[in-house]
């Protein structure tokens, strides 16, 4: 069952999925009507998952999900996966490398590699105060408050001298 992703609770368990590169605002349009065509029809053994969406900054997809009334079950995490790979494909973008580092280079977003952000970090391009991206929050209320910080209140922390 799709819901406004405001009006999920803030204990909600959240996917945050960074894009490769921006995406149109075309592109935008098509993907929150596939994500919401797909978030309305998915489901737990039978179950109705309430879910709701964000796209944010054309570039980070975040499905959220109240597991008060139904948890995600392994099945549905991998509809959610392979409905995410089918994304990948259609844009020709990278969706699931976790080995990719997003953060704020200005006014603009950058995203590079793992390595390329060490390096960043080893030729101080980088600080302890450049704001990233923690796409490993796991709710609602952490996406809100520990998404955006910066690097040394986030893993990142470990590759700064």
């Amino acid at each position: 069952m799709l819901v406004p992703f405001s009006d999920l609770p803030d204990h909600s368990r959240v996917w945050i999925y960074q894009s490769s590169r921006k995406f149109s605002d075309e592109e935008v349009s098509v993907i929150q009507e596939q994500m919401d065509l797909f978030l309305a029809q998915w489901t737990a053994h039978g179950s109705d998952l309430e879910a709701g969406l964000e796209v944010r900054y054309n570039r980070f997809i975040i499905i959220g999900l109240n597991q008060d009334n139904a948890s995600a079950s392994g099945c549905s995490i991998d509809a959610s996966v392979r409905f995410i790979q089918q994304l990948q494909t259609q844009f020709d973008v990278d969706l699931l490398d976790k080995m990719n580092v997003t953060f704020y280079s200005g006014d603009f977003i950058a995203h590079k590699s793992l390595l390329d952000f060490r390096k960043m970090a080893k030729n101080r391009s980088v600080s302890r105060d450049t704001i990233v991206f923690n796409n490993l929050v796991t709710t609602k209320e952490d996406y809100l408050e520990h998404w955006e910080v910066p690097a040394h209140e986030s893993w990142h922390n470990r590759f700064l001298s």
